[in-house]
């Protein structure tokens, strides 16, 4: 399955449709058409929030984790886990174009237990009891529930059932630091230098008079 998608915005919104039904955390979108975008604030880039095509009703409030591509995307992506029997695909990761990272959606532990399994990879998990409050109504980051969500300690859970901390299977990558300038920018003018060596050279005239003077007057 192959969803159509086109983006934009700072919030990186991206407008994906679905030919057959996906799963996210806590519930599976019919085949239709859906918005995915960053959540309206600055310091949560990492809470993903899911709308409908008229952006008038949320399905759910997602905390993800960052994913890392070595050569970003000219395109949106989302890709799939694989999904057991009579399962629709669980959404893994939704990359916005032109860049690095993407968002890897944390699932209720039970259903991560299940991926983890049916994918043979770790899969970042969150208690099961939390799950509901991905679908309550959430105007701003500072709801009582979407904070519960915030402040949960992340795990992993491994193909082996065995539960771990999540830093020791997702270690989140730094950016490239950006590369360095052929040659270094002219930041000022070299007047300030040349009035700099005047004055040391006056200084060491004057020192040089002086000496002189003492040695004329011991002769």
């Amino acid at each position: 399955m192959l969803p159509q998608a086109k983006a934009d915005d700072w919030n990186q919104k991206t407008i994906f449709t679905f030919s057959g039904p996906v799963e996210i955390p806590g519930q599976v979108l019919i085949a239709g058409t859906y918005v995915f975008k960053l959540a309206d604030s600055q310091s949560d880039r990492y809470i993903v929030q899911v709308f409908n095509k008229d952006e008038n009703h949320l399905y759910g409030t997602f905390l993800t984790i960052p994913d890392y591509r070595l050569k970003p995307a000219g395109k949106p992506i989302i890709t799939f886990e694989e999904r057991s029997a009579g399962s629709p695909e669980a959404v893994r990761t939704w990359f916005y174009p032109g860049e690095n990272y993407g968002h890897e959606f944390v699932y209720p532990k039970a259903k991560a237990v299940q991926l983890a399994k049916a994918n043979n990879t770790p899969v970042a998990s969150m208690p099961n009891e939390l799950a509901s409050n991905t679908t309550k109504p959430a105007a701003t980051m500072q709801e009582p529930h979407v904070v519960e969500l915030k402040q949960t300690p992340l795990k992993a859970q491994q193909p082996t059932e065995e539960e771990v901390e999540i830093a020791e299977v997702f270690i989140a990558q730094a950016a490239p630091p950006p590369p360095l300038p052929q040659r270094l920018p002219k930041t000022a003018s070299s007047l300030p230098l040349i009035g700099l060596l005047g004055v040391f050279s006056l200084a060491s005239g004057g020192l040089l008079l002086l000496l002189n003077a003492r040695c004329e007057a011991t002769k």
